[in-house]
């Protein structure tokens, strides 16, 4: 499996839509960023602010990262 190493920070959980489409999002505030080593496998699109990925039980997590978006991109084009 590879894995790709990143500063992460604060996040959004998204655990679906309602009944009335709208997608229902948890917000989580850090601190600070932390390292954290991600599956690339996981990794569903990538933003100038978010990586979106998998999680449990077909949530999603969009994590906001600290590296520049050019610098993820060729990580993730190795």
């Amino acid at each position: 499996m590879e894995f790709i190493e990143l500063h992460l920070g604060s996040y959004i959980i998204s655990h679906g839509f309602d009944k009335n489409n709208k997608e229902k999002m948890t917000p989580i505030v850090a601190d600070k960023f932390g390292k954290k080593l991600i599956a690339v496998s996981r990794i569903k699109s990538l933003s100038q602010k978010y990586i979106l990925t998998d999680y449990v039980d077909g949530r999603w997590i969009y994590w906001e990262y600290k590296e520049d978006y050019e610098d993820v991109k060729k990580l993730l084009n190795r």
